[in-house]
């Protein structure tokens, strides 16, 4: 399918990797102009040649930290007037919530609330003046399902999907689009962070904890980060203008929910 945004711009943050980069990918085959943006710059530097060397689309890399002013400044700076934003923030670490310190609880909501919310604020007006905008906020299932040990990061994600969920109605008049995708159980890196925590807790290898995490999941496996990518690319096609304000679960079916 032609997703009618060949020639878009785009930046997709914290893209050297996992999630992000599976979104760059996609929206580099469908045809856009890339900001791909990590902090580690040999990391970076090699997921911009691979997706260039695959799509022949223009990357350009943006070595940065996203959860910073300076970060924001540098991507914007490489893309001043991008037509799709994709929002992304590597999650705070796993720990129990009589653990954290009020300065873990202020890093946790500048990065994966604040971040995301400035962002939508330097780019919004631009897309409007332009009838053209996607924008879409990387998120995680356990906003509608809580797992243990990722109370702030749930707790982050679910007051950014409240604040754009009233922020998506007042643009929607100007075909821009804001929307989140909640991913469960993807094979990244974060992933294997994660279990191997728990496996650790639980004194047993990473196999064997990744083993029962897919007992959880319906479809019987972990998911692929493209089918994540490919989704996110539909959200910022043409076509999908009149879907808005929305959360779409990616997740084999973990969470047991009809709504």
């Amino acid at each position: 399918m032609d997703l009618g945004i060949s020639g878009k711009r785009a930046i997709v943050c914290a893209s050297s990797k996992g999630l992000g980069r599976a979104c760059a990918m996609a929206l580099a085959e469908a045809g856009c102009e890339v900001v791909v943006n990590g902090r580690d710059r040999e990391s970076v530097a090699a997921t911009a040649r691979e997706i260039a060397a695959a799509t022949g689309a223009t990357i350009i890399p943006v070595v940065a930290d996203v959860g910073t002013p300076e970060g924001r400044a540098a991507l914007l700076g490489a893309c001043p007037s991008p037509d799709i934003l994709v929002n992304n923030n590597a999650g705070p670490p796993t720990k129990d919530f009589r653990q954290l310190s009020h300065a873990d609880m202020v890093k946790g909501v500048e990065g994966n609330m604040i971040t995301p919310i400035e962002l939508i604020q330097a780019v919004i007006d631009g897309m409007i003046e332009r009838r053209f905008g996607r924008i879409v906020n990387i998120t995680s299932s356990s906003v509608k399902s809580p797992l243990p040990m990722l109370d702030l990061s749930s707790g982050a994600r679910a007051g950014l999907t409240a604040f754009i969920s009233g922020v998506a109605r007042q643009v929607a008049p100007h075909n821009v689009t804001i929307n989140s995708i909640q991913p469960g159980a993807f094979l990244t890196d974060r992933l294997r962070y994660i279990a191997a925590q728990a496996a650790r807790t639980r004194n047993v290898s990473l196999e064997r904890q990744l083993e029962d995490r897919v007992l959880t999941i319906p479809a019987g496996r972990l998911g692929d980060p493209r089918e994540f990518g490919q989704l996110c690319a539909y959200l910022a096609s043409a076509q999908a203008g009149y879907i808005t304000a929305q959360n779409l679960l990616i997740d084999g079916g973990a969470v047991q929910a009809a709504f």
